[in-house]
C-alpha cells in the first residue's frame, strides 16, 4: 500500500504560481511513476504532468512551457510548480503513482484561479 497526501492548492489569481506537493509514505520512486491529473467541475479527470521512474517528463498540451514536475527522492516528494495559471486550470488536483499493477490516489487538493 502507498499513502499521498497533497498539499499546497488554494485560491490564486490569473497570472500568478502556486506548488503543489505530494508526499509518499514509503520510497517508491523506484518502483511508480508519479502523475499529477486534475479534475474540473463537470469534466473528467485529465492528466497534466507525469514524470517517469527513468526521470522523462510529460505534459498535457495546455500547460507545457507553464507547469514543471519534479521530485525529491530523499524526502518521498513530488511537486508540480505551476506559473502563469489561468482560469482553467481551476480544479481539483490529485497525485497518483502509477504502476503495471496499480494506481495509488491522494485526496486531491482544490486549485482555484480567479480571473
Amino acid at each position: 500500500q502507498v499513502q499521498l497526501v497533497e498539499s499546497g492548492g488554494g485560491l490564486v489569481q490569473a497570472g500568478g504560481s502556486l506548488r503543489l506537493s505530494c508526499a509518499a509514505s514509503r520510497s517508491i520512486f523506484s518502483s511508480f511513476d508519479m502523475a499529477w491529473y486534475r479534475q474540473a467541475p463537470g469534466k473528467q479527470r485529465e492528466l497534466v504532468a507525469r514524470l517517469t521512474r527513468s526521470g522523462k517528463t510529460n505534459y498535457a498540451d495546455s500547460v507545457t512551457g507553464r507547469f514543471t514536475i519534479s521530485r525529491d527522492n530523499a524526502k518521498n516528494t513530488v511537486c508540480l510548480q505551476m506559473a502563469s495559471l489561468k482560469p482553467e486550470d481551476t480544479g481539483v488536483y490529485y497525485c497518483a503513482a502509477v504502476s503495471v499493477f496499480s494506481t495509488y490516489w491522494g485526496q486531491g487538493t482544490q486549485v482555484t484561479v480567479s480571473s
